[in-house]
């Protein structure tokens, strides 16, 4: 339905004609999804200031049925954040919101708003003397809010987990208006159903994140960082294995790589080189944190090279001497998705399966998606220590790049076929939004998807919040 000039009004009116976007110029940067996969449209964007003019916002779309998209860092992967293209969406940006509230380095909480900016939030953590282990790319922008609502992971999962481990409590309002406090602080809290859970992971469809409160932790005292190269990805898994024998919960990241991805992020990134002198077909970075000391880090790093040296698993590596080399090294990493932008198009899986089911995995991806598409180029990387790859394909040297978008679908029935096969997921940290909506349809058993529409038909019953999205009602 079209939203008449005169409710765009009403609308305005709560946060005033200087937060409340009209122009084609202001809208477009917020109708498009970071990929440009997905572009909408939308008669008005509101800032809201606080928790009571986003509630106020709610409440008249409830009353005339509606509408809203939020949009926090509009960082996204799968459109869950791009109002519906040919539909009069509005959108709610969280920007205004962006304050931390509290730091208590002693109960190790941060209270911050919906908006606030993920490097802000680690930011604030590290003024206390604390960690907030969130880590992304997209960190500069993102926000916290978002993360929630896309229960995002990142490269430190393996050892505190995703945002659903990190948060305690939530305040969240609600599409009637309603808000929701639920600010606990607490670790232990067996009063009755959780909510909490029920809004993170939802991407905003069930209701609107506009304060959490997040857990921290002590900032190590040493840290070391290495980089590896591996034969196979069985001899990466079974150097994992290793790794958690020898270091324990003092392995914070252990990330898998391929010689493309090396070899293209080098090629495309400023500054990035490879430490190795000579190539090998996969890499591994590895990432140990100690609460002691870095002579502590030092020595496990060390001691877990030599043992992967002797067992024939790691084939050369360099270990960081600086802070510099070992930021450096992570930037490899994490631009790793931005290089393969230049090679043309990218048909992207976010996908995760059991640890020890990666090796069975990657070959019999690799295996069908040559069949399909030979000359394809995978680029397979990620967090190996959680499960977690980021199962890439460029295309073809001199493909058309349309064409091989065209195949988008295509592609990712091969691929999400054998991770079904292996009990794996189909989104493991970027979420459903648009791209994946009707393909969890057809995974997910009936009563699983009942289910979330029944408790998306009791939060919103007038079906206003980010429509199109996770679940549909249709």
């Amino acid at each position: 339905m079209s939203v008449s000039p005169e409710l765009l009004d009403r609308f305005t009116a709560i946060v005033g004609e200087k937060y409340a976007l009209r122009s084609e110029a202001e809208l477009a940067p917020h109708l498009v999804e970071n990929r440009g996969l997905y572009h909408g449209s939308s008669p008005l964007l509101l800032k809201p200031a606080n928790a009571g003019e986003v509630s106020a916002i709610l409440k008249l779309a409830t009353e005339t049925g509606t509408a809203v998209v939020p949009q926090t860092g509009n960082t996204g992967l799968v459109g869950g954040q791009t109002p519906r293209e040919g539909k009069s969406d509005i959108i709610i940006s969280l920007e205004r919101m962006n304050k931390i509230r509290d730091v208590d380095p002693v109960a190790n909480v941060l209270v911050a708003d919906g908006g606030a900016i993920l490097a802000e939030v680690q930011k604030a953590a590290e003024a206390h003397g604390r960690l907030f282990p969130l880590s992304l790319g997209s960190e500069g922008s993102c926000r916290i809010g978002g993360n929630l609502s896309t229960n995002a992971g990142g490269t430190a999962v393996l050892a505190y987990g995703n945002m659903r481990q990190l948060c305690l409590g939530l305040e969240v309002v609600l599409p009637t208006g309603e808000i929701w406090d639920g600010l606990r602080r607490l670790k232990k809290d067996n009063t009755g159903y959780d909510l909490r859970d029920l809004f993170i992971g939802a991407e905003g469809t069930l209701g609107i994140i506009t304060g959490a409160v997040l857990k921290l932790f002590p900032q190590p005292l040493g840290k070391q960082v290495a980089f590896a190269g591996i034969g196979s990805v069985e001899d990466a898994l079974a150097l994992f294995n290793l790794a958690g024998s020898l270091c324990g919960t003092s392995l914070t990241g252990f990330e898998l790589m391929p010689r493309f991805g090396v070899e293209i992020t080098r090629k495309h990134i400023d500054g990035v080189r490879d430490p190795l002198e000579s190539p090998h077909p996969w890499y591994v970075l590895i990432d140990i944190s100690t609460s002691d000391s870095a002579e502590t880090a030092e020595r496990m790093m060390n001691a877990l090279l030599e043992k992967g040296f002797e067992e024939g698993l790691v084939q050369d590596a360099a270990i960081a001497s600086s802070v510099a080399q070992q930021q450096a090294l992570w930037h490899m990493r994490e631009s790793m998705s931005e290089a393969q932008k230049p090679e043309g198009g990218s048909i992207k899986h976010d996908v995760s399966v059991p640890v020890s089911r990666m090796p069975h995995f990657m070959a019999e991806a690799a295996e069908a998606v040559m069949a399909a598409m030979p000359g394809a180029r995978i680029c397979a990387f990620g967090h190996m220590g959680d499960g977690n790859i980021h199962y890439n394909i460029s295309q073809p040297i001199g493909a058309d790049k349309n064409a091989f978008i065209a195949r988008w679908h295509e592609m990712n029935g091969i691929v999400h076929g054998i991770v079904r096969a292996h009990g794996g997921s189909i989104s493991a940290e970027h979420g459903i939004g648009q791209l994946k909506r009707d393909e969890l349809a057809a995974i997910r058993s009936e009563i699983e998807m009942d289910l979330m529409r029944r408790i998306k038909r009791a939060f919103d019953p007038a079906g206003i919040m980010n429509p199109g999205k996770v679940v549909s009602l249709d």
